[in-house]
């Protein structure tokens, strides 16, 4: 009896992140959370840079007096072209050398054919901090503002260790930095969604660090996702120490308020609960969000749904009045007008509507064709590095208090991370500001 009383009390008892209030128990699979299996939604990008390597093996004579010679055999490395010439010519070319070659090749693609094979090599080679190493090349890559060898390093820290924290935080923010300096609009959209992702997998993955869920709500802020916004900011609120972060933060939830609560009214509508999304939505239209287009067009969709149709045309009419070529409203209006055979409705409505539609097909075709020469050109020419007032610092000081790792030391070269006896805490203290310059660029509220 004792024994059974006492397997009870074990299985009440809190584990340490239950007490501290992290509820969440995501655990995605493998293939979702891993860098070398997931999808790579911007490798295209990165993959010009291996048109930089050449692929090479080493001699049998090389290996057998290599400690990783079982894991080299039969596994091309790869040589930078002007490297090719001293691996031929006898002169040799350093084992850091090709590190720092097999690092690029698994940044630039993960899915690789030979990544599994250098992250064995590379593993035999170093110790384990090797992931390390090549985050701090990366952040440094970050402060000179040239992202895109930020990018590479950070996804081939990942391929080492793909749940690394700082790699992890450091790869979602160079993201995120990458999506807003651009003007494509394809380049944009794959990168705020895999800053998006990854924030989300960060939190998930390391539930106790504070900026994971700090970046993470201005990721839903941007998106209109408001009350996700606020539930991150929550978390965040849980696990900062910063007084000046806690105070900015706390100040956004407070201005979100009623977008949470016009969001939810809008919810409401979509699930069919038009009533109750009426009733939220209402109260606003004496405002000042009464200019938000949004509100008018789903108070128009539950007035029209609850049969109050004279009232969801005037609405309808306001959004038109903000919105010109909303053509979601036009349909509704039209749908509204053939309902009650209206023919002088229904010719101007089904004509703005033609007008509005060959006009944005005619828009959107420029744009694809726009879009495939910028994209051509970001496929094949190397990034330029970033202008000083658009550098973010890299601050991992939170981070080090979750790891107990300091990471504060300017990135040397590979051989200082491949040594076991350096001391990762080594190094600089983190610029002063970097408070102000971490924020994320935000739209304004009430801005889809």
């Amino acid at each position: 009896m004792a024994l059974f009383k006492k397997d009870n009390k074990k299985e009440d008892k809190k584990t340490m992140l239950q007490n501290m209030g992290v509820t969440r128990t995501v655990v995605r699979p493998r293939e979702e959370s891993d860098i070398r299996l997931r999808e790579d939604r911007i490798g295209r990008y990165f993959r010009k840079y291996l048109n930089k390597f050449v692929f090479v093996e080493f001699s049998e004579d090389f290996m057998e007096r290599s400690k990783a010679g079982d894991v080299m055999r039969g596994v091309p490395v790869p040589l930078r072209r002007k490297e090719v010439k001293d691996f031929a010519g006898g002169d040799g070319v350093s084992m850091l050398v090709i590190a720092e070659n097999m690092a690029w090749v698994m940044g630039c693609d993960p899915h690789f054919k030979y990544t599994d094979d250098y992250v064995k090599i590379l593993d035999k080679l170093y110790n384990h901090k090797l992931y390390e190493g090549l985050m701090k090349e990366g952040r440094d890559a970050a402060e000179r503002g040239e992202m895109d060898n930020a990018c590479i390093h950070f996804r081939a820290s990942l391929c080492m260790q793909y749940d690394y924290l700082h790699s992890m935080y450091s790869y979602a923010r160079a993201c995120r930095v990458m999506y807003e300096n651009s003007r494509n609009e394809e380049y944009i959209g794959r990168f705020k969604a895999e800053a998006l992702d990854w924030f989300e997998l960060l939190t998930e993955t390391h539930p106790r660090f504070a900026m994971g869920y700090y970046y993470l709500g201005y990721s839903y802020l941007n998106i209109g996702l408001y009350n996700k916004a606020v539930l991150a900011w929550n978390d965040f609120l849980k696990f900062t120490h910063n007084s000046k972060d806690r105070k900015e933060i706390r100040h956004r939830i407070e201005q979100l308020q009623d977008p949470c609560r016009i969001e939810n009214g809008c919810l409401k509508i979509t699930s069919g609960r038009y009533g109750e999304g009426v009733e939220i939505l209402e109260p606003y239209l004496q405002t000042q969000f009464k200019d938000w287009w949004p509100l008018h067009y789903y108070l128009g969709m539950g007035y029209n749904e609850t049969g109050r149709v004279p009232d969801a045309v005037a609405e309808f009419k306001k959004v038109l009045m903000i919105n010109g070529s909303h053509l979601e409203t036009m349909r509704e209006l039209l749908a509204i007008y053939e309902s009650q055979e209206d023919k002088q409705n229904i010719r101007k409505y089904s004509e703005k509507i033609r007008l509005i539609e060959e006009a944005q097909a005619e828009e959107q075709a420029q744009q694809i064709e726009e879009t495939k020469k910028e994209n051509k050109r970001l496929e094949t020419e190397e990034s330029q590095p970033l202008p000083k007032d658009k550098i973010e610092h890299f601050d991992l000081s939170e981070a080090d208090e979750i790891t107990g790792v300091k990471t504060d030391a300017k990135a040397g070269d590979a051989e200082e991370a491949a040594d076991a006896g350096d001391s990762a805490d080594a190094g600089a203290d983190a610029k002063a500001g970097a408070d102000t310059e971490r924020k994320p660029l935000v739209k304004r509220l009430g801005k889809k």
